[in-house]
């Protein structure tokens, strides 16, 4: 059987706009704000997850799937480099950001390496059972990236070339060892339709 896996990246958060790293902030009013207008914009689901970071669990809550929702993979452990900006970490340990950027299995921030986030967000992929069908997951901007690195057999490299903004919907169909994408998809209401594939 084909699963459907809809990858949603959470609203905005001051962190966001500052570009910190996985600051496991709540959702700002104007992120609740976005998150509730895109409600009516998701397409037809068979199970609903959320990644456990305050903004994935608020925005799913806000698109209307529920306060429970769990399940999904956490963010990237980036270590003590967690709610610092890159410019901020860039000024104090440059040869330790030139390393992170240029080897995915470096961690020089005492967190995970990218091959680590890609495996274990692969992992999570290739878990889903066949009959799943029809499955969103609210997870961060870096889960997105890693899923398509593990997805589609990228070299590790590769996440640094993607993007992946608040409130858009990215899809794979397929099973365990063979995904297929469907680019993204900017959550509004008209976009329900299409996304459904209907």
């Amino acid at each position: 059987m084909t699963v459907r896996v809809m990858l949603v990246v959470p609203a905005m958060t001051a962190a966001v706009r500052e570009a910190r790293f996985g600051d496991r902030e709540p959702l700002d009013a104007a992120g609740l704000r976005s998150a509730r207008a895109a409600a009516g914009a998701l397409p037809r689901v068979d199970r609903a997850l959320s990644g456990p970071s305050p903004r994935c669990r608020q925005t799913a809550r806000e698109l209307g799937l529920g306060a429970e929702c769990a399940g999904a993979p956490d963010d990237w452990d980036l270590g003590r480099w967690r709610g610092r900006t890159l410019a901020e970490v860039s000024g104090r340990e440059p040869a330790a950001v030139a390393r992170w950027l240029d080897d995915p299995a470096s961690a020089p921030h005492g967190g995970e390496p990218l091959a680590g986030l890609c495996a274990r967000v692969g992992g999570w992929l290739d878990s889903l059972p066949p009959d799943a069908g029809r499955v969103l997951a609210v997870v961060e901007p870096a889960v997105v990236r890693a899923a398509l690195v593990a997805a589609l057999g990228l070299a590790p490299a590769t996440f640094w070339r993607l993007d992946a903004e608040p409130l858009t919907l990215t899809g794979l169909t397929g099973r365990s060892g063979r995904w297929n994408l469907r680019c993204g998809t900017r959550l509004t209401p008209s976009s329900a339709s299409s996304a459904d594939g209907r």
